[in-house]
């Protein structure tokens, strides 16, 4: 970490999961104002972007006073949004909450440009999962993947995180990457096969991930952003 430190380097970070704690309900995740203070510490000494599944404007109020330089939502998507992916969303939403309509607990949350299907409040979250997943199966092109007690959905063709955080590497004149995320969307950046320009960190260790380093707990990325504000020094 030290060398990417002293590299040209952007720093990336996942929200949910990472600079805040899963909950029960995502409307009541927070980072806290202990990690929100060392974030915008932190991005006083480095270009910083937050790449989400949340849409932009939700993450955004929810940095405190961090001067990130970029917020991209719905999981890479939002950079360059298009009318037909809002267009296919509007479409799958009401074809998917008329098949889960008996599955008490799961709930669609619609973010225009991607579909999040929560079943974490569901009463058989293994039937329900099953159910979202034959669900958006039938809708046809759609990218589906799994989160912590979620699924979500993007059309197939839509950009991912690994391109979003690429592009922002290249339009903020960065050399190298550092990427941290806890969840599946992530591993698009995690599979990224430049080592030499990405270190990528994991929040919670994972056989299958393909990070090759990881916190043990999201509490952990306190003492992350502190070890990256000492490495850069007063700023």
């Amino acid at each position: 970490m030290a060398r990417f430190a002293r590299s040209n380097v952007l720093l990336g970070f996942d929200y949910d999961g990472t600079l805040a704690p899963i909950v029960a309900a995502p409307a009541a995740a927070d980072m806290g104002e202990r990690t929100g203070a060392l974030l915008a510490e932190v991005a006083r000494r480095y270009p910083c972007v937050v790449i989400s599944g949340r849409a932009r404007a939700d993450v955004r109020g929810r940095l405190y006073r961090a001067r990130v330089r970029a917020t991209i939502g719905n999981h890479g998507v939002e950079r360059r949004a298009t009318d037909a992916v809002a267009a296919e969303i509007r479409r799958w939403r009401p074809l998917l909450e008329e098949r889960l309509a008996a599955f008490r607990g799961v709930v669609v949350e619609d973010k225009r440009l991607s579909l999040a299907v929560h079943y974490r409040n569901g009463a058989a979250k293994a039937r329900a999962r099953a159910a979202i997943l034959a669900a958006a199966a039938a809708l046809g092109d759609a990218r589906v993947f799994g989160g912590k007690q979620v699924v979500n959905l993007v059309p197939r063709w839509a950009p991912h995180k690994g391109a979003a955080l690429e592009r922002e590497r290249e339009r903020l004149g960065c050399d190298t990457a550092v990427y941290i995320g806890d969840d599946v969307t992530d591993e698009d950046v995690f599979a990224l096969e430049h080592p030499d320009r990405l270190l990528a960190i994991r929040v919670g260790a994972s056989v299958r991930s393909r990070a090759p380093y990881y916190l043990p707990r999201q509490a952990d990325i306190d003492e992350l952003l502190r070890r990256l504000i000492a490495l850069r020094g007063a700023g």
